[in-house]
């Protein structure tokens, strides 16, 4: 059977090594990025393959090409020889593999290594020489930190996990490796803790991955969805980050971590949602301002998402709670705007994500003019015009930055801050109320792997609880022995 683009993984190769290129040729239809040139090794024809730019032009001359064109095996010498001659004593390097079948030699190639086939022999001899350019190790973009370190993740699978193995010198932190993805065929590793992690937990996340049947895997966002609970909550149950220290910080309490090739954003396996107000910052400060600052978090949640309907419901519904001289200048400012209150605040909602998308797809140099103009027409020409009252407009401003304090909730702080601006236009606070019900019941019903969303505080596990609205001074932290999977409810005492 000859090997196409469609049928090449299971078939062996051929002991002819022109047969061997054309298989190649035929299989990649000619991509002009494929390279290959015949030599003469020890009296016998052979042919190595790369990818252009994929491999390293300064290790080759002196691990590769140099010993291979000095040997001498002798005249009675077979092609087998060679093979054995290229593993054993000749090449120096890390990576190197014998392969008899084009599915594992497509993907060799593909992935920067040299193929070497010799006239003759039964399988060929896989040389890992990556040398593609790749972005240098950097300060993450989304999580920055006052203190600590300033390392991030890369686009490289490799780099982030030696970032990783820097960090955690144990020989209990283990990497898995797989691919995804029928046409990509994307490097996906999976990191845990042998001695800290479930494996019922292990293996499950395995069986999800197995049924990840995508053709290709751009970045950890492809994959998330096969990752979440049978329960899907609005809020999210796996995290991603830029930082290593905060892997390592999680593989410490039995999670697992999955490295995407591709992409600097590592998933973290399960994720709590108080995880969601905490910082790696909040380490390497005061435990009593670390305190202060999560209080302040907690209560720009509830400000960010439900300032502005609890505003369009007190004016609405409930005008007896505000006081007298305050509920006199409201209604001077709304006795001139045409629109109904609820309207006017989900304009400005709109209006505002409006411009933040703008300034954020655009261009560096032009997205902070959009924020510019931006402001003016809605902050001062809308007002002057009557269309927008200024109250209004301060409570959708104090709301929209409270949610930049908790940037990993943005997005259902989003859509859940136009949902009670609806509630109070049409119930009051009685509607907001059932409406923050429902969404307080979605969280409490989240759960990722058999860990609940709302461990500790539901199921309560008091040790546990002096990392979630305090923090404790690392003498006490450092005796917790606090394992995720024990947060069900169970004891989480970790053995000794």
């Amino acid at each position: 059977m000859k090997p196409d683009a469609g049928n090449y993984e299971n078939i062996k190769i051929s002991t002819s090594l022109s047969e061997n290129i054309q298989n190649i040729k035929n299989i990649l239809d000619g991509s002009c990025d494929l390279l290959f040139n015949e030599v003469i090794i020890s009296g016998h024809k052979a042919a190595y393959l790369t990818c252009e730019a994929m491999v390293s032009t300064s290790l080759l001359p002196e691990l590769v090409f140099h010993p291979l064109m000095n040997l001498n095996l002798g005249a009675n010498s077979g092609p087998n020889k060679v093979i054995e001659a290229m593993n054993s004593t000749l090449i120096i390097c890390t990576e190197k593999a014998n392969e008899n079948k084009y599915g594992n030699i497509i993907i060799r190639l593909l992935s920067g290594f040299i193929i070497f086939f010799v006239d003759g022999a039964d399988q060929a001899v896989a040389i890992g020489a990556q040398g593609f350019e790749k972005r240098g190790i950097d300060e993450p973009s989304s999580e920055i930190n006052l203190n600590g370190s300033h390392e991030g993740f890369v686009e490289t699978i490799r780099v982030n996990m030696s970032l990783i193995r820097r960090k955690m010198k144990t020989p209990y932190l283990k990497f898995e490796m797989f691919k995804l993805g029928s046409k990509s065929k994307t490097d996906i590793c999976l990191a845990y803790l042998r001695d800290r992690v479930s494996m019922k937990m292990i293996n499950s996340i395995k069986k999800k991955l197995e049924k990840t049947d995508l053709e290709t895997i751009l970045s950890s966002g492809y994959i998330e969805p096969f990752l979440e609970g049978k329960r899907r909550g609005i809020f999210p149950n796996i995290s991603t980050t830029e930082r290593p220290d905060k892997i390592c910080s999680k593989l410490i309490e039995g999670r697992a971590a999955l490295i995407v090739d591709g992409t600097p954003f590592v998933i973290i396996i399960p994720y709590l949602f108080a995880e969601n107000f905490q910082t790696i910052d909040d380490y390497s400060q005061k435990p009593y301002y670390v305190t202060f600052i999560r209080i302040v978090k907690y209560a720009a949640f509830l400000i960010s998402m439900l300032l502005p309907g609890v505003y369009v419901g007190i004016a609405n519904f409930h005008p007896e709670l505000i006081n007298s001289t305050l509920l006199i200048n409201l209604a001077e400012s709304e006795n001139g705007v045409p629109f109904p209150l609820a309207l006017e605040a989900i304009v400005v909602l709109i209006a505002y994500e409006l411009i933040r998308e703008a300034g954020l797809r655009l261009p560096k140099a032009v997205g902070g003019t959009v924020s510019i103009i931006g402001g003016f027409i809605i902050g001062d020409a809308a007002v002057q015009s009557g269309l927008i009252s200024t109250p209004l407009l301060i409570a959708v401003a104090f709301a929209a930055t409270a949610a930049f304090v908790i940037p990993n909730l943005y997005q259902p702080i989003t859509i859940f801050r136009m949902l009670f601006v609806v509630a109070g236009g049409l119930g009051g606070l009685y509607a907001i109320a059932l409406l923050f019900a429902v969404v307080i019941m979605n969280v409490c019903s989240m759960e990722d792997f058999g860990i609940p969303a709302t461990a500790p505080i539901s199921p309560l596990t008091l040790k546990s609880m002096s990392d979630i609205f305090t923090r404790a001074g690392f003498q006490k932290l450092q005796k917790r022995n606090i394992l995720i999977s024990n947060l069900n409810g169970a004891d989480n005492e970790v053995e000794e």
